[in-house]
């Protein structure tokens, strides 16, 4: 056993920001799975494809172990980790000690899969961090106090991420995926781009971002940029490029269900093997037939009951440049998740970031959007809980330029 702090923190030290910032990730995880599981792909497809996401698969330790493919009848937790630093992404910026896990996204479908809720954990959090097993070295690393969420990969990697996002949720989490660079880039490619808007131009340097007044349909780089910047929008916080990166997974899924990309074989396939090699999967979400069962679940998911939420933080009283929980609003929110309860956000959810692009394209989009399953429903003041950032999959929303 050893004492890492000291590490951790020396990962940590000096970064005024993160280059990696980037995921259209949700996104990513459900196409693969829905690819997978089409009739229409050959057999051929559905094994390759499964041979390219064994490859390289991790393990998340005992209690991770892959399920039988009835496990999936009920609800179901997936992590979404987005790495900054990590092998393979020397184009996308200078190489810096360590890798961290800056980018950290909970996917909760419920039982009846009629709603989804997507909670995104800035990597500025500070948090304890349980004692964890590198399950490929048996290395164990120390219990920590106050540390922020994005140096856990350093300490173990996937498996340590998973299990300090356990211990902060209370979640049960045993499916679990790392994305690279490269995988925000071939998705935007993928699919023909992805529209996103600001209020105003945006010029942010840091991030190598570029955008004009309005709607753009960003691509390759820029899509990363805009996903990577943090100095160009809001108030230049972490909890500001949550709120775009939210925008765009919502453009993405709106992209894609507009274009039918979600019922044409030919296109998930292609979209999920241009990711197959920048992706990492835990072993439990290696397997194919894990991956059938997921899509089905996810396929019945509308646009209106997927809700994407900020974890609820309040200022560091010790660091100004970190956050800590927000302990109150963030059990409510965490209850709500693991008792499977509708989460609906109020008139104020999209804070200082990000705003409605107009109320006609709302209504629009939402009468455009898929029916929801018959158990679901609309809904009801009582789901609404007041504090929380966030939008749905629904909404058109704007990102605020920094000033605004």
């Amino acid at each position: 056993m050893r004492d890492d702090t000291r590490a951790a923190a020396r990962h940590a030290t000096g970064r005024t920001r993160s280059i990696w910032g980037g995921l259209g990730r949700t996104l990513l995880v459900m196409v693969t799975v829905l690819a997978i599981s089409s009739v229409s792909v050959a057999a051929y497809g559905v094994w390759h494809l499964g041979e390219q996401f064994k490859d390289g698969a991790v393990p998340l330790g005992d209690d991770n172990t892959i399920p039988n493919i009835t496990a999936l009848n009920g609800s179901f937790n997936v992590l979404l980790v987005g790495a900054d630093n990590a092998p393979g992404q020397k184009r996308f910026g200078a190489a810096r000690e360590g890798t961290l896990n800056d980018v950290n996204i909970v996917i909760h479908v419920s039982a009846d899969h009629s709603k989804a809720t997507v909670v995104s954990l800035p990597r500025d959090l500070v948090i304890p961090h349980p004692q964890c097993a590198d399950p490929q070295t048996n290395e164990v690393f120390s219990a920590m106090a106050a540390q922020p969420l994005n140096v856990a990969y350093a300490r173990g990697g996937l498996s340590c991420v998973v299990g300090t996002v356990e211990n902060l949720t209370g979640l049960n989490i045993p499916y679990a995926a790392l994305f690279s660079f490269e995988g925000t880039v071939k998705m935007a490619d993928a699919v023909g781009g992805v529209p996103v808007c600001v209020n105003r131009a945006i010029d942010d340097p840091d991030a190598g971002l570029k955008l004009k007044k309005g709607v753009t349909v960003v691509t390759g780089r820029t899509a990363l940029a805009y996903l990577r910047s943090r100095h160009g929008v809001g108030d230049k916080s972490d909890l500001s490029r949550i709120a775009s990166q939210q925008a765009y997974m919502s453009s993405l899924m709106r992209t894609m269900t507009s274009a039918g990309t979600l019922s044409n074989p030919t296109k998930l396939y292609g979209l999920a093997s241009s990711a197959a090699d920048s992706i990492t999967l835990s072993e439990s979400l290696a397997d194919p037939n894990t991956m059938v069962q997921m899509a089905l679940a996810v396929k019945s998911v509308g646009l209106n009951h997927m809700v994407f939420v900020q974890y609820p933080t309040a200022a560091d009283p010790v660091n100004p440049n970190k956050v800590v929980p927000s302990t109150a609003l963030a059990s409510v929110l965490m209850q709500r998740v693991q008792q499977d309860k509708a989460i609906a956000l109020d008139k104020d959810a999209l804070g200082l970031s990000t705003t409605l692009k107009n109320a006609k394209k709302k209504a629009a989009t939402a009468t455009a959007s898929p029916s929801p399953s018959p158990s679901a429903s609309a809904s009801t003041d009582a789901d609404v809980v007041a504090g929380l950032r966030g939008q749905t999959a629904a909404e058109q929303t704007c990102s605020l330029a920094a000033g605004s």
